[in-house]
C-alpha cells in the first residue's frame, strides 16, 4: 500500500488514479474481511463514486490537498448520513444517522474517499474488540489473537491495506492499543483538538478522536484535515503538522518508571531507551500520574448518562459482558449526583493545566510501552474486556495530553509491540517529530502482515 504522500504525487503525475486505488482497497476488503472481520459496513458504490469525482477534480486542476482521492475508513461510532452507524452493538444495529459527524464533513471537504465503517468493541467499552454484535475483530498477524480495542477494526484495516488511513476513538487507549497490537501508528491528540460532534459517546470528558495510519507522516497529514477549525484558536493558529517532521531533534525524554511491563514488551522498551541514549538525548525518570478517584467517578457518571436510558429500553440487546461491566464496575445502577459531577469536571480541568506544566517542566516528551503483548481470543474471553491493559494509556485521557503509539518491535510469536510517546498540552508537533525521528531510525513501521 502506498503512503498518503506517495499517492498524492502519483495522482499528480497521472501514474495512478483514485479509482484504481479505491478498487484495490475494496478488493482487499473482499478478500480479507471474512477472516479478520475489520468492517461492519462496506460502502463500495459510494466510494467508487467519490473516487470518480476526485479523479475528475484532480485531472481538471481542482486539487483539494493531500487526502484528495485517498481511501479512508471510519470507526463505526462516527455518524455518516444515510449509512448505518452501530457502535458495534445490537442496540444500534439498524441506526442510520441523518447527518455526518463534523469530522466526516471535514474529510469530505478534503476530498477523501470513504470505503466503509470498521468493527469495534461494543460501545467502545473494552480493550480487545472481541465483543461486538458483528463478531470479534482478529489480529492480522495471527487471527487467533485480538486486534486490541476498541478501535480494532480501524487498526486492522490500515495494517492490511484495506484503506490508507482510518479514524478511531480513544477513551482509555483505544486509538493506541489497537495500533500497538497491529503494527501501525495511532494518535490521540490533545482533548478538544478534533471535534467529537456526531460521534457516539462513551465519556465526553475522556473521549478523543484520532487517526490510525501506517506512518507518522501520514498521521500528520490526517491531523491537518481533522483539526477542528472552531477550536483551533485554543491551540494557536492552524498548523501544518507535516512541517514539524523535518525539525532537528535533540529531545529531553522522561521515562515513565512506574508503568506496566511484561517480559517481551520490557525487552523492546529497553532497546528503545538504549537507542535514545545512543543519540545523546537527555534521559530522566518520572512517575506516571495515575487517574484520581474523582476522575474515574466522572467517567462512570458520563457513561451512566449515555447508557442508563438505553439499558432501560434495550437491556436484552446488550452483550451480557458489556452490560455486566457497566452495571458492576461502572456503577450503572448508582444515582448520579450532579453537584459531585460538576465538582469532578472542575477538578479535571484544573488537573489538566497543572499536570501538563509539572510533567514537562524539564523534559519534552514522556515514553513508555503502549500496552502488553496481544492476547489470544480465548484469553480475552476468559479475562474479559480489559484483557489488554490500559494502565499506561488511560491517564492521558484524563489529563487530555497528546499521545502516539508507534511500532517498536515484535514478540517471539511475531506479534507487534508499541512505543507510546506523550507530549504537553497542545504539543502535537513535538510528539510527531520525536515519533517520526524514531520511526526513520528503526523502520519497524515498514513491516506489515501482508
Amino acid at each position: 500500500m502506498y503512503s498518503i504522500s506517495e499517492l498524492s504525487e502519483l495522482y499528480h503525475q497521472k501514474k495512478l488514479s483514485p479509482i484504481e486505488i479505491t478498487q484495490y482497497c475494496l478488493q482487499e476488503i473482499e478478500e480479507l474481511n471474512p477472516t479478520l472481520n475489520a468492517f461492519i459496513t462496506v460502502t463500495a458504490d459510494e466510494a467508487l463514486k467519490q473516487a470518480a469525482d476526485a479523479e475528475k477534480e484532480i485531472m481538471s486542476g481542482q486539487w483539494r490537498g493531500a487526502l484528495h482521492g485517498v481511501p479512508i475508513a471510519l470507526k463505526d461510532l462516527v455518524d455518516t448520513a444515510g449509512i448505518k452507524t452501530t457502535a458495534g452493538s445490537a442496540v444500534f444495529q439498524n441506526r442510520v444517522p441523518t447527518e455526518d459527524a463534523q469530522l466526516v464533513r471535514q474529510l469530505k471537504k478534503a476530498g477523501a474517499v470513504l470505503v466503509g465503517k470498521t468493527n469495534m468493541h461494543e460501545f467502545a467499552i473494552g480493550a480487545t474488540s472481541h465483543i461486538s454484535f458483528f463478531g470479534p475483530v482478529r489480529n492480522p498477524w495471527n487471527s487467533e489473537y485480538v486486534a486490541g480495542g476498541s478501535s480494532g477494526g480501524s487498526a486492522v484495516a490500515v495494517a492490511t491495506g484495506m484503506c490508507c488511513a482510518a479514524i478511531g476513538s480513544d477513551t482509555g487507549g483505544s486509538n493506541r492499543v489497537p495500533p500497538a497490537c497491529c503494527g501501525v501508528v495511532g494518535l490521540k491528540p490533545t482533548h478538544g483538538l478534533i471535534s467529537t460532534m456526531g460521534v457516539v459517546p462513551m465519556s465526553k470528558s475522556f473521549d478523543h478522536i484520532g487517526p490510525i495510519c501506517r506512518s507518522v507522516e501520514d498521521t500528520a497529514i490526517m491531523l491537518n484535515a481533522l483539526v477542528d477549525e472552531d477550536l483551533a484558536h485554543v491551540a494557536g493558529s492552524l498548523k501544518d503538522y507535516t512541517k514539524f517532521l523535518s525539525k532537528k531533534i535533540n529531545s529531553r525524554v522522561a521515562i515513565l518508571s512506574n508503568t506496566e511491563f511484561e517480559d517481551e514488551s520490557k525487552d523492546a522498551f529497553e532497546a528503545v531507551k538504549q537507542l535514545f541514549q545512543s543519540w545523546g538525548w537527555q534521559m530522566i525518570e518520572r512517575d506516571l500520574p495515575l487517574v484520581p478517584v474523582s476522575g474515574i467517578d466522572l467517567r462512570n457518571t458520563e457513561i451512566q448518562a449515555v447508557h442508563k436510558p438505553l439499558v432501560e429500553n434495550y437491556r436484552a440487546l446488550y452483550n451480557p459482558v458489556t452490560l455486566a461491566r457497566m452495571e458492576n464496575t461502572m456503577d450503572l445502577k448508582k444515582n448520579v449526583d450532579s453537584v459531585s459531577y460538576i465538582h469532578n469536571v472542575d477538578k479535571m480541568n484544573e488537573d489538566r493545566l497543572k499536570i501538563s506544566a509539572e510533567l514537562f517542566r524539564d523534559c519534552d516528551v514522556l515514553i513508555s510501552t503502549t500496552t502488553s503483548a496481544p492476547v489470544t481470543l480465548d484469553e480475552a474471553n476468559a479475562q474479559g474486556p480489559v484483557a489488554m491493559s490500559l494502565r499506561n494509556t488511560l491517564p492521558f485521557n484524563y489529563y487530555g495530553l497528546p499521545a502516539i503509539s508507534i511500532p517498536c518491535g515484535f514478540t517471539k510469536n511475531g506479534l507487534p509491540l508499541g512505543l507510546q510517546i506523550v507530549g504537553p498540552r497542545w504539543g502535537e508537533e513535538i510528539v510527531l517529530a520525536v515519533a517520526h525521528y524514531y520511526e526513520q531510525q528503526t523502520k519497524w513501521h515498514l513491516q506489515h502482515p501482508r
